[in-house]
């Protein structure tokens, strides 16, 4: 799928599946699943062995889904997802060498903040939509509020102790484009491979209703 920009990414689906892969061949069914139920939007994230060779299995083979990286935490992380033509990524902090490995990557990049004052330095370095993380222990609905009056043109994908039952709550604030979530990837579930069970919970997820247009 064509890429344009990170809002544009973002505003697919209202659920970012956050994947961890631990098996190279559970990638692909499993990009499939969640794409056929209609999240086609998928940041695997860098914390197994595999995942850079997932991202590439998956850019390969699901050229319906935008394949992203996540948990992005050193510069040399952008370069190596740049080699598997990962098309976005996702970091949990941003740094000033981040900032600068981000300005050469050939993907956008989507940072993490917590507080205010990371929010205000992510901003003076060009990024306006953030990933709030960890979203629930860094307030959560009421910081995301809180942070709309001072930061009225900020956007974000809160992520972290996101679940089914809060997220329609974030979805429902003019400041969120969609949220992050694992629970439509419960380890247990992509462990027995039942990718027909992944699709009915990324069907659910992709029909939670959001805010903006």
């Amino acid at each position: 799928m064509p890429v344009k920009d990170l809002a544009s990414i973002l505003k697919l689906a209202p659920v970012i599946p956050v994947i961890v892969i631990e098996r190279l061949e559970d990638a692909v069914p499993l990009g499939q699943a969640l794409a056929r139920g209609g999240l086609p939007v998928l940041e695997v994230t860098l914390r197994t062995p595999v995942a850079l060779a997932a991202i590439q299995a998956m850019r390969r083979a699901i050229p319906e889904a935008v394949v992203g990286a996540g948990t992005l935490t050193r510069p040399e992380d952008f370069k190596a997802c740049m080699q598997v033509d990962a098309q976005f990524a996702v970091t949990p902090g941003l740094t000033p060498k981040l900032v600068a490995a981000a300005a050469k990557a050939a993907f956008p990049l989507l940072p993490g903040v917590m507080t205010p004052t990371e929010l205000i330095a992510a901003r003076g370095a060009g990024f306006n939509i953030c990933k709030l993380f960890p979203a629930q222990q860094a307030g959560g609905v009421p910081m995301l509020k809180a942070l709309h009056g001072p930061f009225p043109d900020a956007r974000f994908c809160p992520t972290g102790g996101i679940t089914r039952q809060n997220a329609p709550e974030f979805l429902a604030l003019p400041n969120v484009l969609c949220v992050g979530g694992s629970w439509v990837v419960p380890n247990a579930v992509v462990q027995a491979r039942d990718w027909a069970a992944i699709e009915l919970l990324a069907r659910d997820a992709a029909g939670l209703a959001r805010t903006h247009g």
